[in-house]
């Protein structure tokens, strides 16, 4: 993949906004000369960021046009659009049971809610496992006791930009978040609606990125 300088990016911002152009106005709106510019220009042309007509000007090519579209498409997407079904335990299940859930619904996390699907917590598979190992009262211990509680959850709200969701993903280093309906009184819990994952993700990109 072809990284570009910082002002090679300008001058596609700038055909963004003005195309078409002449080298002496893209020139001038940069603050350089005409000359400083010319080799950005041809390499925005051979890479296709770039076409030139003659007595015309420069303008957006067919790369550009694809990324901007791309760039387009995946903002327009919120995390209703594209969230799973939430994979839940309720808070008086037993560490056992849990682990077994884990593993039949092959996630590496599991929200942990109340009788009327009020987010309680959630347990991770690191959690599960500090405390399996080597305790034998894993079939009595109740999930509750060893998850991360809800004030200490990082969640998105089905209206949320998946770019967004993304964003705290990479940021907090988890596999998925939970989905939740914000409760209008404060010391209601969210509602668990769905959840996000890397896996979402990665299918909304492909499907994106293989458009015709």
């Amino acid at each position: 993949m072809i990284e570009f300088t910082n002002r090679q990016l300008e001058i596609v911002e700038i055909l963004k906004k003005h195309e078409p152009i002449t080298a002496e106005q893209i020139a001038e709106l940069l603050g350089v000369s005409k000359a400083t510019i010319r080799s950005d220009l041809a390499v925005l042309v051979m890479t296709g960021y770039l076409d030139a007509k003659p007595k015309v000007g420069y303008f957006l090519g067919e790369s550009a046009k694809k990324n901007t579209g791309f760039a387009h498409r995946l903002s327009q997407y919120t995390v209703k659009d594209i969230q799973g079904l939430p994979v839940v335990v309720q808070k008086t299940t037993t560490v056992h049971d849990a682990v077994v859930t884990l593993f039949l619904e092959n996630v590496g996390s599991l929200i942990v809610v109340d009788e009327d699907g009020y987010m309680e917590g959630i347990v991770s598979r690191k959690d599960l496992l500090k405390v399996t190992l080597g305790n034998p009262n894993v079939s009595t211990i109740p999930v509750n006791m060893v998850m991360s509680r809800h004030p200490n959850v990082v969640t998105v709200s089905p209206d949320d930009l998946v770019i967004e969701a993304a964003r705290r993903i990479l940021h907090y280093e988890v596999d998925g978040l939970p989905v939740v309906q914000s409760s209008q009184n404060d010391d209601q819990k969210p509602l668990v609606v769905g959840r996000i994952t890397k896996t979402n993700l990665t299918k909304l990109l492909l499907e994106i990125g293989t458009e015709v």
